[in-house]
C-alpha cells in the first residue's frame, strides 16, 4: 500500500516516562505503516531539557511558529523530588508554559465521548470544551509570608512616577500576602483565540469570571471579550447562528450542569485549570481528554491533557505489563495530522486522521479497552487489555477501514 504523503513537517516533541513509551508504540503501529511521516523532532524529555539548559523547549516553540502545527508528548514539570531523581541542574519550568508563552496561546480541552461510557451528569450529550487562559494570575503571582504586624500596600510606579498607592491590609498579626497580574495584550489574544476557535468548530462561546467582586481585574477580562466580540467577530457569529455571552462563574456552573453540552466555556487561568479536571472526570477519564493550544495567528499544538503516568512507568521498568490508556495521545497525533492536512490541502491526510479516530472509537465500542475504562461501562461485557494489545486492536480496525 502506498503511504499517504506529507509536504510540510509537523513539529514532533517527545516526552517522558510512560507516555514516551506509548509515543513510540503509536508511531510504530498506527502512523508509520500508513503515512510517509515528516516531522522536525525535538526531544523534550527531562534529561535533554537539563542537558540543553531548556533551550530545546524554546527551539520547539519557535519551530511551531515556523511550521504552524506541532504535536507534543506529556512531559515532567520537575519538583524537588524530580531534581534529586534526575540529578537536574535546575528546577526547570513547565514546557507547556514555555511554549504557551512563545505562541501567546490559549488551551482548549475537550473529552472524547463513546456511547458505552455515560457522563456522570446524565443530561450531557455533547462534549464541553474548556478554553483556559494560560497566562498570569496565580501562576505568576508574587507571594510573601507576613512575619509580624505591619501595613501591606499595593503600589504602582509608572514611567512618569508613582501613580497609585493603596493599603491592602493593616496586619495586626502574622499572615500571608499575594499579588497577581495580567496584561491587556494577553487577555486580548485569549479572547481572539476563543472566538476564532468557536468559529472553526461552530460552537457557542461562554465566558465567565467574577466581576461583581473583582471590579477591576475580572471586569477587564469581561470588557476586553465584549470589545473583541463586537468589533471583530459578531458579524461572523451571527452569520453562523452562534451565540456569545458573559455570565458570572457561579451562574455559569449552574448552567453547565443543566446543559446538554456542545459549547466552549472560556475561563481565566486557575478557573480553567480546575474546571477542565471537573469536566474530564464527569465525562469519564482524564486519559480521554484532548488538549489543543491555539495562538491568535493560527498556530496549533496538540497534546494529551494528562501527565506522564509515572506509576505505570515504574512498573514498566520492572518488566511488568501495563494497561495505560493511549487515547488522548493518539488524538494528539490525529488532530495534528488533520490540521496539517487542512493547512496543506492534503485530503488524504485529513481522511486518515478521521479514520484513525473512527478506528479508536470502534475498538472501544467493541468492548476492547484499557483497565481505567472498564469500570465505567455499564450493562455490557468488556475486555481489559494491555496498552500494546489495545493499540494493535485499533490498527486492525484501521487496516479494515
Amino acid at each position: 500500500m502506498e503511504k499517504i504523503k506529507m509536504t510540510t513537517p509537523l513539529v514532533e516533541m517527545d516526552g517522558d516516562e510512560m507516555t514516551r513509551i506509548i509515543w513510540k508504540m503509536i508511531k510504530d503501529e498506527l502512523l508509520l505503516p500508513f503515512v510517509d511521516l515528516k516531522t522536525e523532532y525535538y526531544d523534550l524529555g527531562l534529561p535533554k531539557r537539563d542537558e540543553t539548559n531548556d533551550e530545546i523547549t524554546k527551539a520547539a516553540g519557535e519551530a511551531i511558529k515556523k511550521y504552524g502545527v506541532g504535536v507534543k508528548c506529556a512531559t515532567i514539570t520537575p519538583n524537588a523530588q524530580r531534581m534529586e531523581e534526575y540529578h537536574l541542574h535546575k528546577m526547570w519550568k513547565s514546557p507547556n508554559g514555555t511554549i504557551r508563552a512563545i505562541l501567546d496561546g490559549t488551551v482548549f480541552r475537550a473529552p472524547i465521548i463513546i456511547d458505552d461510557i455515560k457522563p456522570v451528569v446524565k443530561n450531557w450529550e455533547k462534549p464541553i470544551t474548556i478554553a483556559r487562559h494560560a497566562y498570569g494570575d496565580l501562576y505568576k503571582g508574587t507571594e510573601y509570608r507576613v512575619p509580624e504586624k505591619g501595613k501591606a500596600e499595593l503600589v504602582f510606579t509608572g514611567e512618569s512616577g508613582e501613580t497609585f498607592r493603596e493599603t491592602v491590609y493593616d496586619f495586626e498579626c502574622p499572615g500571608i500576602l499575594q499579588g497577581i497580574y495580567n496584561k491587556d495584550t494577553s487577555i486580548t489574544s485569549f479572547a481572539r483565540a476563543c472566538f476564532q476557535y468557536a468559529l472553526d468548530t461552530k460552537q457557542d462561546l461562554w465566558f465567565s469570571a467574577k466581576d461583581t467582586i473583582s471590579k477591576k481585574y475580572d471586569m477587564r477580562f469581561r470588557d476586553v471579550f465584549q470589545s473583541v466580540y463586537e468589533n471583530e467577530f459578531k458579524e461572523a457569529f451571527d452569520k453562523l447562528g452562534l451565540t456569545y455571552f458573559y455570565t458570572l462563574i457561579d451562574d455559569a456552573v449552574a448552567r453547565v450542569i443543566r446543559s446538554k453540552g456542545g459549547f466552549i466555556w472560556a475561563l481565566k487561568n486557575y478557573d480553567g485549570d480546575v474546571m477542565s479536571d471537573m469536566v474530564s472526570t464527569a465525562f469519564g477519564s482524564l486519559a480521554m481528554m484532548t488538549s489543543v493550544l491555539c495562538s491568535p495567528d493560527g498556530k496549533f499544538e496538540y497534546e494529551a491533557a494528562h501527565g506522564t503516568v509515572t506509576r505505570h512507568y515504574y512498573r514498566y521498568l520492572k518488566g511488568e505489563e501495563t494497561s495505560t490508556n493511549p487515547m488522548a495521545t493518539i488524538y494528539a497525533w490525529s488532530g495534528a495530522l488533520r490540521k496539517r492536512g487542512e493547512m496543506d490541502g492534503l485530503n488524504d491526510l485529513v481522511d486518515f486522521a478521521n479514520r484513525l479516530e473512527a478506528a479508536c472509537i470502534k475498538t472501544l465500542n467493541d468492548g476492547i479497552m484499557t483497565k481505567d475504562l472498564v469500570g465505567l461501562v455499564e450493562g455490557k461485557p468488556v475486555q481489559a487489555v494491555n496498552t500494546i494489545d489495545f493499540i494493535r486492536a485499533i490498527r486492525k480496525n484501521l487496516e479494515s477501514a
